[in-house]
Formats: C-alpha cells, structure tokens, sequence
C-alpha cells in the first residue's frame, strides 16, 4: 500500500468535507460520518478482569470531576498541575518538589531507572518480581541477575546483599512483592537499605504500599529524605483505581532524580491533563482509600474461604491480588478454562508452573471466580 503524506491526507480530507457542504449536506453530519465508533474502556458486561491489579472502585468521584474539568482544556500542555502534586507528595513526606519525578505511571520512572543502570552495570532482584520495566531498560545494556529460587518465594535480603558484586548499579525490590503479594518487614528491609545502599543505589517499587497494614512502616521512604541512595517509586494505579489514566512517580535525592530520571525521560512532558488533574483530587481522598481498601480486604477473604472449600491454598498477601497454589495443576491451562467462564485471571510467571494469580475486582466478579473454582478444578482432573 503506498505511502499517504499528512499533507496529503489533510488535503483530500478538506476537499471532502468542502464537497459536502457545498452539496447541502450539514457539517455535523459529516463529522458523525467519519467518527468512530466508541470503544470499550473496561471489561464487557459480564466478564470478570482479575488480571491486571486494578481497582475497578475508581477513579474516586472527585477525581472523575477534576479530570473531565481538565478534559476540556486537553489542548494545551500540563502545567501549573503538574508543580501542584509534585508539591503535595514532597509535602507529605518530607522532601522538596526536586526529590519528585512524575511519569506516566510508575512504569516511566523504573523504566528510566533501569535504562540508567543498565549503562553501567546489571540490576539484581530476587527470582521472581516485577521485573517488566527491569529487562525493557535493560535492551541495550547491563542485565537482570536474579537470586536462587526461595521455596518459600520470599525475598531473602542476606542472600541478595551477598550477591551485590562490582557490577551490579541497581538492587531492584517490589514490596510488597508482585506476583507473590508477601510483604517484607519493615525494619529488616530498612536495615538491607542502608546497608546495600552504601555499596550501590537501591529501587524499591512501592506499587502496593498502600495496602499493606502500616504502610508508613514498609515504606523507605524516610531513607531518601536520610540522603541514603535510595529510590522509591509509587503509582495511582493501584489503590487510587487510576491504573489507566497513567500517573505514577518516584521520589529520591535531587541528584538522582537529575541523572537517572529526567536525564533519560520526557519529564513533565509526558504526563497528561485529565490524569494530573486526577492525581491532584484523589491524593488526599482518605475517605475512598478506606473504600477502597476495605472492599479489597473483603475480597481476599471470600477468596480464601473459597480456595479453602476446594483444597487449595494462597500466599498471605498484603495487596490487592493473591498468589494461588495449585498443587500440580497447570496455571496456564487453569487460566484458560477460567476464561472459558468469562473470569480473567493470570497464567504462568516464569517457569512457576503451578501458581496463580487473580486480582481483588469487584466483589460480585470476585464471586464469579469463586464460584467457577470447583467447576475448573474438577474439569482439570477428569
């Protein structure tokens, strides 16, 4: 198919509509015409999306507002939104404006992170995490090293402070952890923290902070504002229910924020009025927090007691998602037949065969994988 310039486009595309209106036909008409038709922005009726983490409770009324106020300024660049938040997250944590680095979702930043240590050396994480944004930066240098198997799938920090060799740049920690969803100690990831950082920088993705029970407690933050060489990186994709609106950040010294942030990002650029807008009406909404993490906890007991039911087990999560056992099923075959029941949940990670993950939804979805457990199991055993 031959190439179609813009200029070229744009022209038959004015010569077009200046021949229907001479023709009689109205302009709204003709703009009716060529629009298309209106995509799905969720799941169909009747399909449960425990998948992919999101909290289907957002994004929180207020945000809804701000970001439909935002929409109709959408043709201009972010601005003084952009300065507002980076603002509120340093004043709640006790930092400048300059230790904040917004991107669109926290993918930006630990991409740009891992492209930054990938110049300079390997990133070392533990077997299992998430480790997307670790291997996409690490394309064109540097790799990911990963400690041995742990058969309880926690993240052992003795053995991960050993591995620390002259050429890892960048410790790389979920926690709470993903796809696992154990949460580490506070003290004792504080202690690696100072530790490790003394020898190379520290990312902790703190996606699922939030939901743990003292999330003051698990956070590191308090270290980058101590000027350890620590890096912390948070989402409104999560908790706040804005996973597709794309807002995350990370907060760090100034000095890192410079070298290995905004030196290898678009910046403020990259962000988008409806989802700045968003961010800045949600960050403070205690109230839908609470919502949202109350309905979360009521999911991860239904799933429990139904897992329970049909000889199955879950790790102990601190999230919104759970790590299922399978005994000697199949993951990615129980995904299959799970969706064959319209229920949306995880597959393989890796080479753990035998766990899966499905995600706190809506508790009415949350029930429909509940109920299909014993159908699936039983099919899978015939």
């Amino acid at each position: 198919m031959p190439a179609i310039s813009r200029r070229l486009f744009l022209g038959s595309s004015a010569a077009a509509t200046g021949a229907a209106v001479a023709s009689g036909v109205p302009l709204a008409a003709v703009a009716s015409a060529g629009a298309a038709k209106a995509p799905a922005y969720g799941p169909a009726a009747g399909v449960a999306k425990l998948n992919a983490n999101e909290n289907p409770y957002g994004p929180s009324p207020g945000a809804i507002k701000e970001a439909l106020e935002a929409t109709k300024l959408g043709a201009y660049y972010v601005g003084a939104s952009v300065p507002m938040l980076k603002s509120m997250i340093a004043e709640r944590h006790g930092v400048t404006p300059e230790h904040i680095a917004l991107s669109s979702g926290s993918s930006g930043v630990l991409t740009y992170i891992a492209t930054a240590a990938g110049e300079t050396g390997n990133i070392l994480g533990p077997d299992l995490f998430w480790d997307t944004t670790a291997r996409m930066g690490t394309r064109h240098g540097g790799e990911v090293v990963r400690l041995p198997k742990d058969d309880g799938l926690e993240i052992d920090l003795d053995a991960m402070f050993e591995a620390i060799t002259d050429d890892v740049s960048l410790v790389q920690i979920t926690n709470p952890n993903n796809p696992t969803g154990l949460s580490l100690d506070g003290e004792a990831l504080r202690a690696f923290c100072k530790k490790a950082s003394r020898k190379v920088t520290v990312l902790v993705d703190e996606a699922y902070n939030e939901l743990t029970e003292d999330p003051e407690y698990t956070s590191m933050v308090d270290l980058v504002r101590e000027g350890y060489d620590v890096i912390v990186a948070r989402t409104f994709s999560k908790i706040y229910g804005m996973a597709g609106m794309r807002v995350g950040y990370a907060i760090a010294s100034p000095a890192t924020t410079e070298s290995m942030i905004l030196s290898h990002g678009l910046g403020d650029y990259a962000m988008n009025q409806a989802g700045v807008a968003a961010a800045v009406a949600s960050y403070n909404d205690l109230g839908f927090l609470e919502m949202s993490k109350a309905r979360i906890m009521e999911a991860r007991d239904m799933v429990m007691k139904g897992l329970d039911g049909v000889g199955l087990s879950a790790l102990p999560s601190s999230t919104n998602f759970m790590f299922v056992n399978l005994g000697d099923l199949d993951a990615e075959v129980f995904r299959q037949k799970m969706a064959d029941r319209n229920v949306l949940i995880r597959g393989i990670y890796r080479d753990y065969t035998h766990w899966s993950r499905v995600s706190m939804g809506r508790l009415e979805h949350v029930q429909m994988y509940v109920d299909a457990l014993a159908p699936v199991l039983e099919e899978m055993s015939a």
